[in-house]
């Protein structure tokens, strides 16, 4: 992959962290600690801290998930950087997934180091039930996941003779 084109790849993953960053700051500065602000019928706005991983899985620790976690978190974006570096340059959906994963992965890891938990405030909802609160780095995740997904179940023959 050419420098440049890394470079577009690294602008939308640091486009990612910048809003991911912006909205949680906003999330901070205008709701209150898990009390729901209702937007829609099934959508409401509710600050709210995981000190867990997804579906605050781990949230429960000692502490000791705080530094777990993001240890994880760095070596994946490492070996997403890696493998973004290495891929050719036609690839377009490819480095779309690995770039929202790797600006995703960041904008919850600096959460992770700088409160010690991650900042969710998105809570959809139907009558009582609620999907557990996520945030736009989590939003950016899951879309890379499922780009990735579709990647791998259909592959570009271009990709593989550049």
């Amino acid at each position: 992959m050419r420098p440049t084109r890394y470079g577009l790849w690294l602008l939308l993953a640091g486009l990612i962290i910048g809003l991911d960053q912006l909205t949680k700051h906003l999330a901070i500065q205008y709701l209150e600690l898990y009390r729901p602000h209702e937007v829609l019928s099934w959508f409401n706005l509710t600050l709210a801290h995981n000190t867990g991983a997804a579906f605050s899985f781990l949230a429960g620790g000692s502490g000791w998930q705080r530094w777990f976690l993001s240890i994880v978190a760095v070596v994946i974006v490492v070996v997403l950087l890696i493998w973004l570096w290495r891929l050719p340059h036609r690839a377009r959906l490819l480095p779309t997934a690995l770039s929202l994963v790797i600006g995703g992965a960041i904008g919850n890891l600096i959460d992770r180091i700088r409160f010690g938990y991650v900042i969710d405030f998105i809570d959809v909802h139907y009558a009582d039930w609620h999907w557990p609160a996520f945030n736009l780095a989590d939003s950016a995740i899951v879309i890379g996941v499922i780009l990735l997904l579709i990647d791998s179940l259909f592959p570009n023959r271009h990709q593989h003779h550049a």
